[in-house]
């Protein structure tokens, strides 16, 4: 690990592997995990971070507590965590906090969130720390690679994940491909970070296409092509609007309108509508929450992800379980998501793109039920467990 961290910037040395741990109150090990994406709009991080704890809660071997770096949200953390799970937090800007994590090692995430044997920073900064052991997750390299894809403020973690990482006992992603990113961008020994995919649970596997009232209530046509995700450069969609522009203009009303539904991300959008209405070719739909969004997903012809990057692409799991064909870019954490059960398109192309879909609307698809088997083998408990086996292992 010395050597990782003459490799890394920065000027915070490496905890002591021999540094005491405290255990839990019922003799498990006491974890503290960052849980300030739940504040948040439950895109997929919020989703990773919300089952996590959901898993952690039940997991007899842990003492966990969890934590948020907020200043205006910091009260609501404890409604957003399942019953029994302990909460500490102080008001304090996360923004000002990045700023001091970014020159020294003050305050230690221990003055916020208290002590513990573990802390899990779950979204790409890690703070300094005291005596626990630190457990780093990043979820992709697109601030890195992609920086133009990404917001301004995510700019700062091009200085704030090669520090995290040498605080870090232990690094996760999401998948393998983003753990050999990491390992080579960082030098980070790849035998010490550990994939916590995500996960699909029942519900997805019980949904079934929209009720009438559903349906009215979202503006959604009888038959749809569907993106969910945030609204943002990295999605990739001006090749998607573009491809299904030209297919529309070649097939014309056999082409079913596209639905987006997502968050207002960042970014020049064009030429997707700022607002669209029932009847149109594209129609786009802000967040859906999980009571809602099984069904639209369930309903669609299929569901279309066109990214330029991903670290992981939560939706074309679901839209496996829920019996949806899907076609994407072939990025390489989304081919290892879909494992061969997605119709693929180079990124950015727009005519391969169309032609793809064509062939899809035509009923040239990947076998659905062979998907939805796939899908069964990714877990959230398996997100768990992993996560479990980082934590011994940076203690260890």
């Amino acid at each position: 690990m010395e050597r990782v961290a003459a490799r890394l910037p920065g000027t915070v040395s490496l905890m002591s592997a021999t540094s005491p741990r405290r255990t839990g109150r019922q003799g498990g090990l006491s974890v503290t995990v960052d849980a300030t994406p739940l504040l948040g709009v439950r895109t997929g991080i919020g989703r990773f971070v919300e089952h996590l704890v959901q898993g952690l809660a039940t997991a007899p071997e842990v003492d966990l507590s969890a934590t948020a770096f907020t200043l205006r949200g910091w009260r609501s953390l404890a409604a957003a965590l399942p019953p029994g799970v302990r909460h500490r937090g102080l008001p304090v800007p996360a923004r000002l906090l990045r700023q001091a994590w970014l020159t020294t090692s003050f305050p230690p995430a221990e003055w916020i969130a208290g002590r513990s044997a573990v802390f899990h920073a779950t979204n790409y900064v890690l703070p300094p720390l005291r005596r626990a052991a630190g457990v780093l997750s990043v979820h992709d390299l697109s601030y890195l690679h992609l920086p133009e894809t990404v917001h301004q403020s995510s700019l700062a973690y091009r200085e704030l994940v090669p520090r995290g990482l040498k605080r870090a006992a232990v690094a996760c992603s999401l998948t393998a491909w983003t753990a050999d990113e990491l390992a080579e961008a960082y030098g980070f020994p790849r035998e010490r970070i550990v994939v916590t995919p995500l996960g699909v649970d029942q519900p997805w596997f019980d949904a079934a296409p929209p009720s009438a009232a559903v349906r009215a209530r979202w503006g959604l046509p009888a038959d749809y092509l569907l993106f969910v995700g945030t609204k943002e450069p990295r999605k990739g969609l001006t090749t998607l609007v573009e491809a299904h522009r030209r297919l529309t203009a070649e097939a014309g009303s056999a082409v079913p309108p596209l639905v987006l539904v997502g968050a207002e991300g960042w970014g020049d959008q064009q030429p997707i509508p700022p607002e669209s209405a029932p009847g149109s070719a594209v129609i786009t739909l802000p967040y859906v929450d999980q009571a809602d969004l099984p069904s639209l997903v369930a309903g669609a012809t299929t569901l279309v992800m066109p990214s330029i990057y991903e670290g992981f692409g939560l939706p074309v799991l679901e839209a496996m379980a829920a019996g949806t064909s899907v076609v994407i870019s072939r990025t390489p954490a989304m081919l290892e998501v879909a494992g061969g059960h997605a119709a693929t398109f180079p990124v950015g192309d727009v005519d391969a793109l169309a032609g793809v879909l064509a062939r899809s609307l035509a009923g040239d698809r990947p076998d659905p039920l062979a998907a939805r088997e796939f899908a069964r083998g990714w877990s959230w408990q398996k997100c768990t467990d992993a996560a479990l086996s980082a934590y011994r292992m940076a203690v260890s």
